[in-house]
Parts: C-alpha cells; structure tokens; sequence
C-alpha cells in the first residue's frame, strides 16, 4: 500500500482531477491554445532545469493540476472558431452526420450527431437529434448523413426539484443544444463514407439481423445484445429495474467484468504460445488485439473503451511480471483515460468502475486472509465472496448516493450468475459466430436462450424479495464524502492497528456524526412552499419539518405514481405526506400566497402585496387583479393553456410586476 501511495502517477490522477473538476465546473481558464501551451511548457522548463527538490516537488503539482484544466479546456468545442453555433444563422444549410443511435422516446426517436457543415464551412461539436415518429418512421443508421435547416434549442433543466438533470448529463458528453424535427424536414444524402463507429454498427446490425432468424425470445435477444454486443435500448424497463433490485445491473453493460472474464479465458487458451521464444510477449499482443476486437463489436462505447483500456495496461504490465503490476496499471490507465477524455471523470460507470476495482486490489486480499479454505470448491466460493464484498464497499456509498438504494441481496445475484458468466460469454460468442455463417441448429439456439430466460427468472426472483431491497435511503454529497474517508481510515486501521490509526479513525467517526446531525436537523427546521410544475395539473406543498403537506388535482394512481413527489420525499428526507386543502390562501411567515382557480375569485379583505398564483386559466382580467390587490409577484402552473400565459407574461412587463412561469422556471420555492 505505501509504495502504491508513492507511485508518481496517483499524485498526477489526484491533481489532474482536481484541475479537471474546478474548470468544468467554473470555466476559469479562457486563455487561448498557445498561451496554455506556454504556460504548460514553461512549468515543465522549471523541473527539468531547477535543481531544488521541494521546489521541482511543488511545480509538478502545478503542472499536473493545469494538465487536467487544460484537457478539459481542449475537450471542450465551444472553445473552438469551429464551433457549429459560431456559424449558424437563420435558414442556414447544415450536414449532420449519425454517430449513436439512442433508445427512442415516446413521440421521438433520439440520436447523437455530429454537426459537419454549415453552409459549406467545415465545423465541429455534436447535437441530440430529435426525429419525431411517424406512419413512416424508420431508424437511421451510424453514419447516415442528414441535410436540413435546423432551429437549435436549448436543453431544459429539471422542472422540479431534484429530478434527473439531463441537461447537466448532455453537457458532460459535450451536447448543448438539440434539434426537433419531422421526416419531411431533411434529406438522406448518398454517401459511401464510413467511420470506425459506423463499421461497427453495420456490423452488429448483421450480428441483430442472423439472431431474429433463430426466434429468440424480446428478453431473451435483448440480453444477447447487451452482454455480447453493448446494445442496451431494446431492454424492457421491467427488466432493467429487475437487474437493479437485484444488484445485478453489471451484467448488462460490457464493462470491467465482462473484460476481466474475457482475459482470464483468453489468457488460459494462449498459455501454451508462451512456451515459445517471445511468447509472452506475443501473448500480450494477441490478448490486447481480440480485447480491442471485442470492443470494436460492442460498439466502443464509453463504457467498453475505458474496461478494454484498463485490462489493456494489465496486460502490459503482467508481461514484465512486476510486483503490484495490478495496482500500478489500475492507476496508469485511470491517468491515461483522463488525459484523454477528462468528462469521463463525471460519468456514474467510470466513478463505479474504478471504486469496484480499488475495493477489490485493496480490501479483498486482507478480506480474503479472515478464513482459509480447505477445499477446492469453498476456496472458489470464498474468492468470490470475498471479491463481491470487497467491490461493494468501495461502490457503496456512492452508489447510495446516486441511486438510493441497496440490494440486499447482491451477493446471491453474483454467487450464482457470476461463475456461469466465463461460459455465457463464450457460449453467445460461438452463437454469433455461426449464426453469421448460417450454421447454428435451432436446438442449440433454443438451449441458449433457455439460460438466458433462466438467468433473468432467477434476478426477477431476487428482485422480488421486497425484504431485502433497501428503498428510499438518500445521502448528500458531503456524507458521502465522510462515509469514504471513515471506510478508508478505518481499513487502514484494520490492517496495521496502532494508536495514531486508531486516533484518526475515531475524528472520521466524529466527523460522519457531526455530519449527520447537521443534515438532520437542517431538515427539521426547513420549511418552504414548493408550486411544482405538473402539465394540466395543480400541484402546491407546504413542507414543515419532515412533513409534507399537499394540495393537487391528481386521481389516486397518478398521485401514487408521480415522481416529482417520489423525488422530493426522499432527497429531502420527508418522513409523512399529507394530502389537504388550501382553499384559496396559503400563509407563512414571509408571505401570503392567495390561489386563483378557474372560477377566478381573488376578493379577499386584508391582502397585502400577495403572492397570486394563477391555475387553470381563469378567465380574469389580470391588469384589474394587479391594480385592485397590488401583488408582488404572478405565478403560472402547469394547469394553465400556454396562449393565456404569455398574455399574462406580457402584461405583467407592461405593470413592472414578476411573472413566473413553472413550465420554464421549474418550480417555484418560497423559503420561509
């Protein structure tokens, strides 16, 4: 552990990452290409040629932390004169070229593309393409090119409180603006041109297409393209969910695991090429090659390049036979995916991959020493154990964080599926293979799918067992934070107990606890009104406390089922929600809000300076309601029909008075 602590390129990660985080999220650097190069130049001057250690010592912190500005300075196309939006006008002709095919939406099918011309000048950046469905809807391909006069529009953030953030998401794969249009609205142009990622798709296309000849079951194909080919879109949302309750989702994205299991096999049937002269390095090589060949089927996507280019590093290193070669390419490849694609810091599977993997090079060693087996077949079963654990402390916090769960039953998804995946894997591959040569007999088909339709029956049955599915736990960033530094002091502990360890892990204690009732008691006191937006609906909460009190317009399933709700109750840590009425006026502290509903009643005697909030488009005359009650601000819900909105909109400006629009500005929240 210390010489990995003392390996050079952890400290680079540490500083590069930190660089990385504080320019995406503050955008300081906005120096050009030849002063960053300068100064990157400079810095590197100053090790070579100064002599001073702590000096050389405290300039390659520097240099390493602007390295991680500067990747994500260049990674960014907004930076660029090339940037589409720098050229584009109204009517301009634009070349867009498909470069992902997304899983459709309900009125719209989705695609990344890359924006390739703009009246005829040569540009860069990508976009979300919406294509709305029709009677002739057909997907397109990777690599088709589209000609149309696009309207760019912005991404919307989340309407109500602590939903998903999809515009955040998009601009971490550096998408900012995205287009909707019809099938009428471009034209396909002929084109013979093909990228790398295009010759993939075509290639899985055929792989999808000799597959439906053998009559697989939905289920049963889209877990065969999602563990062998890295297609997830045609997965039921049953399905996934199963997965996810069952603490099995791994097994459906190609990452870490299908790699890992891939190079074990790969590394057992070329063992006997290093019986020759150079073998192992030739070993290495062929390793690498088929891994990257793999990689290339799955569709290089983000999460296959960043498992291939880790076991990549393993590979090399276990050619020299080095100690802690594991741990030393585990940090060289994390270092070398940053300094190329420094978003990928943000991404939810790189954070998991890399913390699974940590977990398992560090924790399940020790972990593994607490029992020795006897027999050939427990000592498997313990490795196993002993790794799942050890993947799940390091993910645990941060998977509570994220998706507020826990499965508790985890480890029987992993003890039973996990030893069969090696011939799983292996198995659909042959499948491929001779599917494509149109050799595949039927009943071997069926024999593979019938273990695809047990290994799904078998997670629906774990996701099932309500008992073991810890639901609705929420923890902030900073506890999360706390609860990393408390597991790694205490490990640390563990593995060498002496006094000043022991001091360390009792601060990181206090420190969890002193967390926890600040956050606790925040939520105690908080109290706000919450005006969520609701299309065709009404949706008002006064939170007190951990209470929740509600007054809306919704039938007893909608209420049941409405995220918004969902979301809120549990990131804020609402314990009881209460269904009431308001009637017409809601008081607090700071200020009364009065509601004024489609029967348009706002006479009430004592107002001053209210909040008026506007539902189901009364029919009022708002320039009267403004001069007789004098409001401090207007509110529009989702209840309201747009075309009275922006009448309203234009005549609070003309009377200087707020307006708030929820279908735009999110929901309202008034702190009291």
């Amino acid at each position: 552990m210390k010489r990995l602590l003392n390996y050079l390129p952890l400290h680079f990660v540490v500083l590069g990452v930190f660089g990385i985080c504080l320019q995406f999220f503050t955008c300081f650097w906005y120096f050009n290409f030849g002063e960053t190069i300068l100064l990157l130049g400079f810095l590197t001057l100053l090790i070579l040629f100064v002599k001073n250690n702590i000096f050389r010592t405290f300039t390659s912190l520097i240099l390493f932390f602007f390295i991680g500005v500067s990747s994500v300075y260049i990674n960014d196309d907004r930076n660029y004169e090339s940037f589409y939006k720098h050229h584009l006008k109204e009517n301009s002709l634009v070349v867009l070229q498909i470069h992902k095919v997304l899983k459709s939406g309900n009125y719209h099918q989705k695609y990344e593309a890359k924006v390739l011309n703009v009246d005829d000048e040569k540009t860069t950046g990508t976009i979300l393409l919406n294509i709305k469905k029709d009677t002739v809807f057909k997907v397109l391909n990777v690599d088709a090119k589209l000609l149309l006069k696009p309207v760019l529009s912005e991404l919307t953030l989340p309407l109500n409180p602590h939903q998903f953030n999809y515009k955040s998401y998009l601009a971490k794969q550096g998408i900012h603006h995205q287009i909707f249009i019809e099938n009428s609205q471009f034209l396909t142009l002929n084109s013979k041109e093909r990228t790398l990622f295009g010759w993939s798709a075509k290639f899985r296309n055929q792989v999808q297409k000799s597959l439906k000849k053998h009559n697989f079951k939905a289920d049963e194909l889209a877990v065969i393209n999602a563990l062998l080919l890295g297609q997830r879109q045609d997965i039921s949302k049953e399905l996934i969910t199963d997965y996810q309750r069952a603490g099995a989702i791994h097994i459906l994205a190609v990452s870490g695991l299908h790699i890992g299991v891939l190079m074990l096999i790969l590394s057992f049937l070329l063992k006997p090429i290093e019986s020759i002269k150079y073998g192992r390095f030739l070993k290495m090589l062929l390793i690498v090659f088929l891994l990257w060949m793999f990689a290339f089927i799955a569709g290089l996507s983000a999460s296959v390049v960043r498992a291939v280019t880790m076991f990549t590093f393993l590979a090399f290193g276990l050619s020299f036979k080095r100690k802690n070669v594991v741990e030393f390419s585990f940090i060289s490849s994390m270092f070398f995916l940053l300094l190329i694609q420094p978003m990928f810091l943000f991404d939810v599977g790189f954070q998991l991959s890399y913390l699974a993997v940590f977990g398992i090079l560090w924790i399940q060693p020790k972990l593994y020493k607490l029992y020795t087996p006897r027999f050939l077949i427990d000592k498997k079963i313990w490795e196993l154990f002993s790794v799942s654990i050890a993947a799940q402390i390091g993910i645990f916090p941060l998977s509570i964080y994220y998706f507020h769960q826990f499965p508790g039953l985890f480890l029987a998804s992993n003890l039973v599926i996990i030893p069969f995946l090696g011939a799983i894997l292996i198995g659909g591959v042959f499948v491929i293979i001779t599917s494509l040569l149109n050799i595949l007999p039927q009943f071997l088909a069926n024999f593979y799918g019938t273990i695809i339709s047990w290994m799904n029956g078998f997670v629906s049955w774990v996701s099932h067992q309500e008992k073991f599915l810890f639901k609705e736990i929420s923890i902030s960033f900073n506890f999360m934070i706390c609860c990393y530094v408390f597991t790694f002091l205490g490990i640390l502990f563990l593995m060498n107990v002496s006094a000043k360890k022991m001091i360390y892990f009792l601060i990181s204690i206090v420190l969890i606890q002193g967390v926890f009732l600040l956050e606790s008691n925040e939520k105690q006191s908080k109290k706000e009104i919450i005006i969520f937006h609701k299309s065709s609906h009404t949706l008002i909460g006064n939170r007190i406390g951990k209470q929740l009190f509600l007054q809306h317009s919704l039938d007893s399933l909608q209420f049941k089922n409405e995220n918004s709700i969902k979301s809120y109750k549990i990131i804020e840590g609402v314990n009881e929600v209460h269904q009431t009425k308001f009637k017409n006026l809601i008081k607090c502290s700071k200020k009364e809000i009065l509601l004024v509903d489609s029967l348009g009643v706002y006479a009430v005697s004592g107002l001053v300076n209210p909040i008026v909030v506007l539902q189901y488009s009364p029919k009022i005359n708002v320039s009267r309601l403004i001069q007789k009650i004098k409001p401090s601000q207007i509110i529009a819900d989702g209840s309201n029909y747009k075309s009275d909105i922006i009448r309203w909109e234009s005549i609070c400006f003309q009377n200087k008075i707020p307006f708030y629009y929820t279908g735009i500005k999110g929901a309202f929240i008034l702190k009291y």
